[in-house]
């Protein structure tokens, strides 16, 4: 199976920037599983959104969009369970 490429948006990338490097590397390892297995177990697709879906790491949460056509899978969210799901 072909490997996908992993782009963060630049808010994500922020977003990912303000957490302790610890929590940063914990982070960008569960991403790059995504580069082999975009769907995978515990990966789950958000009610009311075309392509969103989510994985967990820890209290932390990972959305994502999975571009099967172009290999590509884009995080576009990084944050706190907590505060993840608030609009803006």
């Amino acid at each position: 199976m072909a490997r996908y490429a992993i782009e963060f948006l630049p808010s994500a990338d922020r977003q990912l920037q303000r957490f302790p490097a610890e929590i940063q590397r914990r982070i960008v390892r569960a991403v790059e599983t995504l580069a082999d297995e975009p769907r995978p177990p515990g990966a789950v697709k958000l009610a009311g959104t075309e392509s969103v879906w989510r994985i967990r790491v820890g209290p932390y949460r990972v959305l994502y969009e999975i571009h099967d056509k172009r290999l590509l899978v884009l995080v576009v969210r990084v944050g706190h369970r907590k505060d993840i799901y608030r609009k803006g």
